[in-house]
């Protein structure tokens, strides 16, 4: 069995100051195994080979680890596909209470799957678009998390409703946040939250520079967000 995986995240977790036990990496190696998998049969990632996966999906969401503190607190990741960021980490921090969220019934299978290999029985994976989720969801996570997703203005109001007020929001961006940040203004402070800030990270290994767009919830959010998506996409507030 190759190693490099392994090499690559025991360097740059070391290199991010993350505490990581051989467990840890043995749970990437089947996440890695997994994913690489069920990519040859659905659309997972475009991302492949054990460097890439492992510098551009695995430390990527570790990096995050470093720049907010995750322990003790409830989770909930929006669209989160293949299991990035939420999986990364519930792997890493085992005590984070996480709920994963996405829209595609394959891909939520899938982060099940990995929930079994990875024996996480309490990590929740639900079949539901965020803007149809239950009553009983609202306002129930202290982070909410999302990556790739959506441009600010509409990612804000899918998830600003299930936001705890004193809970963070963190959008991961690529390295032109601030554009997004200027027109989110007036969403993020409809939906009960305060101004975005903007906090730069770098990942090992890579030269591309990242950002999280973070924001504070203060009030709560008006009832009738989030809009039903044709409306929130059509018209973004």
């Amino acid at each position: 069995m190759s190693v490099q995986l392994e090499e690559i995240l025991s360097a740059g977790l070391q290199a991010l100051a993350l505490p990581y036990t051989e467990e840890t990496l043995h749970r990437f190696r089947l996440y890695y195994e997994l994913l690489s998998e069920r990519s040859r049969q659905m659309n997972l990632t475009a991302i492949s080979g054990e460097e890439d996966v492992a510098r551009l999906h695995l430390l990527d969401c570790a990096a995050v680890l470093g720049q907010v503190p995750f322990q003790g607190k409830s989770v909930l990741d929006v669209g989160s596909g293949a299991g990035f960021p939420g999986l990364v980490l519930k792997i890493l921090c085992p005590e984070l209470d996480l709920t994963l969220l996405d829209s595609t019934m394959k891909r939520v299978q899938f982060q099940q799957e990995v929930c079994d290999a990875l024996r996480f029985p309490d990590v929740r994976c639900l079949h539901l678009r965020a803007e149809e989720a239950p009553e009983e969801m609202r306002e129930n996570y202290d982070i909410v998390i999302s990556r790739a997703v959506a441009r600010l203005n509409v990612l804000a109001e899918l998830c600003f409703p299930f936001l705890k007020i004193n809970g963070c929001f963190i959008a991961m961006k690529g390295p032109a946040a601030e554009e997004e940040v200027r027109e989110s203004r007036n969403a993020i402070k409809l939906l009960g939250g305060e101004e975005a800030s903007v906090l730069p990270y770098s990942v090992p290994g890579l030269d591309a520079s990242r950002t999280l767009i973070l924001s504070g919830k203060r009030r709560s959010t008006p009832s009738r967000y989030p809009r039903r998506f044709s409306q929130i996409k059509k018209q973004p507030l």
